[in-house]
């Protein structure tokens, strides 16, 4: 064994030393190999761990026996069974020799305190094996180690080995009963009935005498600790340290199995008082201890509820609680700015307290017997006023160990306040007061604070709590909401006016007044919607035309309690506070409240105003700037019909300067894609893009002056449009190669001309996207925007894209620009779209594919008729391009995933065109040759079950067409108002029927047979579904003729039983939709499981 253990050694020697570079591997798994085989290594680490020198040291370095603990931990830990004796005596003797040894004649491992630690973790480990059936004696034979019985009466406990059973105990405690760490282990049912068969025999022997040995332990420690304390000389000072050590320990002991043993031994007329002593001891770890200690008593789990009643009251919490907050709440106050972390957590200790405290009350006012319930309420109005003095405290830390508490009481509140109707006692009510004037102060920011700081962890923990603050005002609204609106419009009201009046009002202060009007509308749940949350004017009757609705003059009405805040607010001037995060908040508030403006039409210049000047898009910050843009731009487009024309050229002009386009190209450490993409994704632009759409929100309003309308857009779209030309003649030295793999080895100068493009092209379609939509069909008094102009954006766009379109960014930009554009210009502009998609197909990847197409979805729905041509010319090269798509090899899940996004959106489109009866392009004659190979398409995608989505719009689109184009005697349509629309909209296909019946009835009656349809797939029913209606459709278009095909020539051939035959086409003729869908379900489910 000597030779073994001279290996051991050597091996842990080689695996701690860096240089031993080449033998390193193999030492490790050397050891690894001796840990695996711990049932019978362990006989190696014993004396590892115990052997010692002639001169009575340890034999070996502390790495050394820690690895052989290490060893034994792993022999031990998974034996849930007792051991061989022969091992057990061998185990047991070496232990107690060892703590005889180390703990009462040595220093307890004093130089290797992760030693210490890891030899409890290994008794305990013993403890568990053996204390049931072979070592019954464990706690005796380690109690007379503790105190020795040949020791003098008056002889102390033995400080090393009581530290030693304290951490045992906790140790054992944490095995047998702590859920969190049996929560954290993979489930094994022999640990837990080991467990619990430890823990009876625990309570059964040994209980008693444990409590009785720790409590001993610490009120002997304790004398002490109060001994040391009156000498005050430097060797008290040691004792009282070493004595502190044992009390702490032995308090958290305490809490550790007071949750798995007998009331009764651990609350009891010693240990209250004792606890309650410990609770205000000067040390601050012994403090927490205790109120750990007591958290743990408060909180454990009794049958009856009258027991925890007797409980709560033997131990008097309340009262002790409340004199110590009132305590450390001086001692916090004469700290002044001087903050004691420590000190801090006890309080937070104690809110934790008080909170489990309140809890087990709130549980007992459940109880079916009202004396309890009644003794438990009193009870709790008692802690009322402390819960308000933890929820004042400046830590938010502190303040929010009773938030559980009051979300708790608040809510036992609302459901009171739903079954009684009467008013609230005063008792809840003044409590309701107090804790709603805490939440008002507790949701100002610190004075101190910068809110603008965004790397400020305290500034999102300060977001959360208020967020926390206004649920409790959302719970005492819905108990009393005259109380919320009457303390919020006080409070705002005030603060307003203050500032109006030229008094002090901290920054803080006008923040918070400011916010409380911004949720007001929140707040105000009997407020009204729209124009009635703000004025209190009659209900305009239904019969009133719009027109006359628009001049009714909202001003003669009185403002109700919101819109008398608004008003106090514009009129205030708090927009000018010279702190951004108040102005911010103005800027914000006003801009959620548009409807206020519509009934004081007279506060809009003003607020105008202060959005235009330094005070909102002209602010000196930045940052500030980028979101007021946003808010001027909320502004403008919800209160463009009130702002006053005259004002709108001024308006425009005044952003004129924010208009200057400029390239951040970032620093190459801070590239996170590739130069180009992060270069186009610029916040600062981003953000001046509400500002472009403005400006068409802004113009747009002119229309009834179309010349002045034309001239105002162009001084703002010529400059952008030479702007373009420029940055387009720029990029024609660049190196589009290399940019459209990301620009990496370019210098950022030479990215610039690209940059540039993308932004002016989203800006000139921002400003296309501030104008209405183009209206469908269009009224005869419709005025139109200066089409010609975007006629003109659009084609300088398109050819920048002939010259660029290689660049991802640049067809982002362009379908950005085109979408706008399109939704303003309508038919004007359709002529474009052929050669846009020519230059976008040419690079398009699978994604752009996708946005392309529900683009032009879109214009279908929007210009219908006016589509015709477009797509006429689209649709073939279209589809010749998703083939190719779809046809290249799919290498992985996302290629797999793109497939089908491009499946439903082509699917999707196609069924647009059939929705909006522009079928025509199908068969016109640029188009009429593929025809055949499309339908084929969609067939096969119809029988494609690994796509059960796409599989059923296949046969939606199938449907579609069969109800089109099989008519067999077509009727004339409708004469059409439109001038565009195309006669090839309104023909049939003669001879579309034999391919319904020779491959699409096939198809259908053949998908639900195929192997791979998976019927638990609730998808593959919506197949089933779809089919059923495809079924239905063809049968009704059909008529008779599909019954004769069905019974006579398919269902036939395909070996039916003519009684099934029958009863399908009878079903498929007479059943309603939802009828027949489930009995073609159930009929395919039934021939599946009979197969």
């Amino acid at each position: 064994m000597e030779e073994e253990i001279d290996r051991v050694v050597q091996a842990i020697t080689i695996a701690s030393d860096p240089s031993q570079i080449s033998l390193h591997q193999q030492a490790m798994v050397y050891l690894n190999s001796i840990e695996q085989n711990a049932s019978e290594s362990w006989r190696l680490a014993l004396p590892l761990f115990l052997n010692t020198t002639s001169g009575g040291a340890r034999k070996y370095s502390d790495q050394v026996r820690f690895f052989a603990l290490r060893v034994l931990n792993e022999y031990l830990d998974n034996r849930f069974d007792s051991l061989d004796l022969e091992s057990f005596q061998i185990i047991q003797q070496s232990i107690l020799s060892y703590v005889q040894s180390e703990y009462i004649y040595g220093s307890a491992e004093a130089n290797a305190s992760y030693i210490r630690n890891k030899f409890s973790h290994t008794l305990t480990l013993f403890f568990l094996c053996t204390y049931v059936d072979q070592w019954q004696s464990f706690f005796a034979d380690l109690f007379s180690l503790i105190r020795p019985a040949s020791a003098s009466s008056d002889a102390t406990f033995n400080r090393h080995v009581s530290l030693l059973f304290f951490h045992l105990i906790v140790e054992i405690s944490g095995e047998v009963a702590d859920q969190m760490i049996k929560a954290a282990r993979s489930h094994n049912p022999a640990r837990l009935a080991r467990d619990g068969r430890v823990r009876d025999a625990v309570r059964e022997r040994d209980a008693v005498r444990i409590n009785e040995a720790v409590l001993a332990i610490v009120s002997e420690a304790a004398q002490k600790m109060s001994m040391s304390r009156k000498q005050g000389d430097p060797p008290s000072e040691r004792q009282l340290a070493d004595a502190e050590e044992v009390v702490d320990w032995g308090i958290r002991t305490f809490a550790s199995y007071v949750g798995w043993i007998d009331i009764s031994l651990t609350v009891t007329p010693t240990t209250v008082p004792l606890l309650f002593s410990l609770l205000a001891d000067p040390s601050l770890p012994i403090r927490l201890a205790t109120s750990g200690a007591l958290l743990k008593i408060v909180t454990k789990g009794l049958k009856e509820p009258g027991d925890k009643l007797q409980l709560i009251k033997v131990l008097s919490l309340s009262r002790v609680i409340d004199a110590l907050e009132a305590k450390t709440r001086i001692q916090q106050r004469e700290r002044g700015e001087n903050t004691d972390e420590g000190e801090e957590s006890y309080r937070e200790s104690l809110g934790r307290l008080l909170n489990a405290l309140g809890l087990e009350l709130t549980k007992l006012q459940e109880c079916p017997a009202e004396d309890v319930r009644t003794e438990a309420n009193d009870l709790l109005q008692q802690l009322l006023p402390i819960i308000i003095r933890f929820m004042s405290d400046d830590y938010d830390d502190t303040c929010s160990t009773v938030f559980l508490l009051l979300h708790t009481i608040l809510s036992s509140y609302k459901r009171s306040k739903k079954v009684s109707a009467g008013p609230i006692v005063a008792d809840r009510r003044n409590f309701l007061t107090s804790l709603l004037q805490v939440i008002l102060v507790k949701m100002k920011w610190d004075v101190e604070a910068d809110p603008t700081d965004v790397d400020d962890d305290d500034n999102d923990e300060f977001e959360r709590l208020r967020k926390e603050l206004r649920i409790f005002m959302d719970s005492i609204l819905a108990i009393d909401q005259d109380l919320v609106t009457d303390s919020v419009r006080q409070y705002a009201l005030t603060t307003i006016e203050a500032y109006k009046n030229r008094a002090e009002v901290k920054w803080n202060e006008a923040e918070l007044g400011i916010y409380l009007v911004y949720i007001f509308g929140e707040i105000n749940k009997t407020g009204g919607k729209g124009r009635a949350a703000f004025c209190l004017a009659p209900a305009i009757p239904k019969d009133v035309p719009k027109d006359a609705r628009k001049s009714i003059d909202y001003g003669e009405y009185p403002l109700t309690t919101h819109g008398e805040l608004l008003f106090a607010l514009v009129e205030s001037g708090m927009s000018a506070y010279p702190h951004q995060t108040v102005a911010l908040q103005f800027f914000e508030t006003v801009s959620r409240y548009n409807d206020f403006f519509k009934v004081r039409k007279e506060c809009i210049v003003p607020t105008l105003e202060a959005m235009i000047d330094t005070r909102g898009i002209h602010h000196g910050n930045p940052t500030f700037r980028r979101r007021v843009y946003y808010l001027f731009h909320r502004f403008i487009k919800e209160s463009r019909t009130d702002i006053p024309l005259e004002f709108v050229p001024n308006i425009s002009q005044s952003i004129r300067d924010l208009l200057a386009i400029e390239v951040q190209i970032p620093e190459p450490d801070e590239v996170e894609v590739d130069l180009l993409t992060d270069a186009v994704k610029s916040p600062t632009f981003d953000a001046q893009l509400y500002l472009f759409e403005t400006l068409g929100i802004l113009i747009s309003l002119l229309f009834k002056n179309p010349t002045e309308q034309k001239g105002l857009l162009l001084s703002f779209v010529k400059p952008l449009m030479d702007d373009l030309s420029s940055a387009l003649q720029g990029s024609a030295s660049s190196n589009i190669k290399e940019l459209a793999s990301g620009g990496s080895g370019l210098e950022g100068s030479e990215i610039v001309p690209v940059v540039q493009l993308h932004h002016l092209m989203m800006a000139l379609g921002s400003i296309a996207k501030g104008f209405p939509d183009y209206p469908s069909p269009l009224p005869d008094d419709y005025i139109l925007p200066p089409v010609d102009v975007f006629a003109e954006i659009a084609q300088a766009i398109l050819v920048c894209l002939e010259n660029t379109n290689a660049l991802k960014v640049i067809r982002d930009a362009t379908r950005f620009a085109f979408a706008r554009i399109l939704a303003t210009a309508g038919p004007h502009v359709t002529h474009f779209i052929p050669p846009l998609m020519g230059n976008l197909l040419i690079h398009f990847e699978p994604s752009e594919l996708v946005d392309f197409m529900n683009f032009i979805g879109l214009l279908i729905f929007r210009l219908q008729d006016d589509m015709f041509d477009v797509l006429d010319e689209l649709i073939g090269p279209l589809t010749t391009h998703i083939s190719t798509t779809l046809s290249q090899p799919i290498s992985g899940s996302d290629e797999q995933r793109m497939h089908v996004e491009i499946k439903k959106a082509y699917i999707g489109l196609l069924t647009s065109v059939m929705s909006t009866k522009l079928q025509g392009v199908f068969i016109s004659p640029r188009n009429n040759s593929s025809f055949d190979s499309l339908m084929e398409t969609m067939r096969i995608l119809a029988e494609d079950t690994s796509d059960p989505p796409n599989q059923r719009a296949a046969f939606n689109l199938l449907s579609r067409c069969v109800a089109v184009w099989a008519q067999p005697n077509p009727t004339p349509p409708a004469a059409n108002g439109n001038s565009n629309h195309n006669h090839l909209n309104d023909m049939g296909i003669p001879g579309f029927e034999r391919f319904i019946y020779e491959r699409l009835v096939p198809t259908a009656f053949g998908v639900p047979s195929l192997p791979n349809l998976n019927l638990k797939d609730g998808q593959v029913t919506v197949v089933l579904h779809e089919i059923a209606n495809f079924l239905q459709t063809v049968s009704k278009t059909r008529g008779s003729e599909v019954d004769n095909y069905l019974l006579n020539v398919y269902l036939p051939a395909q070996n039916w039983p003519q009684n099934a035959a029958i009863d399908m086409t009878t079903k498929m003729r007479e059943l309603d939709p939802k009828g027949f869908r489930k009995y073609f379900t159930d009929f395919v489910r039934s021939t599946r499981t009979g197969s």
